[in-house]
């Protein structure tokens, strides 16, 4: 059985700890990796995205999204989520502590 994806977090400079779970996680760890560059959902693929989002914007953080076009076959549009946030994370799961 795979463990469950855990980030433990702050947002600076003074904010608390926070837990955070699963794909909430992999969506946070997304956004600070990505920087002010942001993430969307074409280039990391996750079923909910605007959820993960809005879990994360319930905690407190602050992530801007901006709406893109795109054209193709399929055009239309799609968000670009960017953490505004300054964050620090004090753990993962997946990765030693900070």
């Amino acid at each position: 059985m795979t463990q469950r994806l855990e980030i433990i977090a702050r947002i600076l400079p003074d904010g608390m700890a926070f837990r955070v779970l699963g794909r909430d996680a992999w969506a946070l760890r997304n956004l600070v990796n990505a920087g002010s560059a942001g993430c969307t959902p074409i280039d990391h693929p996750g079923p909910r995205w605007s959820h993960y989002v809005f879990k994360l914007r319930k905690r407190g953080l602050i992530i801007e999204t901006i709406d893109e076009k795109h054209g193709g076959q399929f055009s239309g549009s799609h968000a670009r989520y960017v953490l505004q946030s300054k964050v620090l994370i004090l753990r993962d799961s997946d990765r030693r502590a900070a």
